[in-house]
């Protein structure tokens, strides 16, 4: 990395986790500023699908730190 983007780096992990979020979206969405209306609409119809299956009991949720857990694990055991 450049010493700019060093600095960078240091100012934005100063920032809040929300404020960080924010920061990593915009900077995402500038590599790709043609976002694909198709594609968006397809994601907000799955996230409202996921939503209605844990509403109605049909998907349960979980801590993302088992989610992790259990990743880490499967990772590691991995020849």
């Amino acid at each position: 990395m450049t010493t700019r983007t060093d600095w960078f780096l240091k100012q934005a992990l100063e920032l809040s986790v929300e404020e960080r979020a924010l920061l990593a979206e915009q900077l995402i969405l500038s590599l790709d500023p043609q976002a694909d209306a198709d594609v968006e609409l397809a994601w907000q119809e799955e996230v409202a699908r996921r939503l209605r299956e844990v509403d109605e009991g049909r998907a349960r949720a979980e801590p993302w730190e088992a989610v992790r857990a259990r990743l880490r694990k499967s990772i590691r055991a991995r020849p």
